[in-house]
């Protein structure tokens, strides 16, 4: 399969707008949990770097593993059912057609980016974990940089969904922010 074929394909079954929401809600998925993640040891007793990294890349590994098999399941009985439905009105096999290859091709690219969203994202920020274990971060807590990482990104995904919906970017990113910034103060205090 070549990239002029699956192009074919994204528009016939026009999947590129339910890759893109899917990317852009569980990669929100993935910061936000992650950046609680970080905020909860960062609020706790003394934890040991290694064991925040483990738990983010236990989380992450999750997300995305969950990302994947969910979308998968769910975009494949989707497809079928639309498949079925369209050969039914055309009064014909469409197995063959862009509409066909789209029903069995699509539930795989929809579920990679379902789970890429938030493994990405999530490794992303746990950077500044990594780079403060191998004590190239000095005099700098790496759970700081982390979340500040992990707020930037979260910025970012707003503005993205902002310019998409056609809405005033910096609102849009606000928002998001503003709904991670509740989240950190929530474990804060809780903490």
């Amino acid at each position: 399969m070549n990239l002029k074929q699956i192009k074919k394909m994204l528009e016939a079954s026009d999947s590129l707008s339910i890759m893109r929401r899917y990317f852009v809600v569980n990669g929100f998925d993935g910061a936000l949990t992650t950046l609680g993640l970080i905020m909860g040891f960062y609020v706790s007793d003394r934890v040991e770097l290694v064991v925040v990294i483990t738990s983010c890349l236990a989380a992450a590994l999750a997300l995305g593993m969950s990302g994947v098999s969910s979308a998968y399941i769910s975009e494949t009985a989707e497809r079928r059912r639309n498949l079925a439905q369209l050969e039914e009105a055309m009064l014909a096999s469409l197995k063959h057609s862009n509409h066909g290859k789209a029903a069995t091709w699509i539930p795989w690219l929809v579920a990679l980016v379902n789970g890429f969203g938030p493994l990405v994202i999530a490794l992303i920020i746990m950077l500044p974990l990594w780079l403060g274990q191998q004590g190239v971060l000095t005099g700098i807590n790496p759970l700081t940089v982390a979340m500040v990482v992990a707020l930037f990104i979260i910025f970012l995904l707003g503005v993205f969904l902002g310019r998409v919906g056609g809405t005033f970017w910096l609102w849009s990113g606000l928002q998001s922010l503003a709904i991670a910034l509740l989240t950190v103060g929530l474990i804060y205090v809780v903490g």
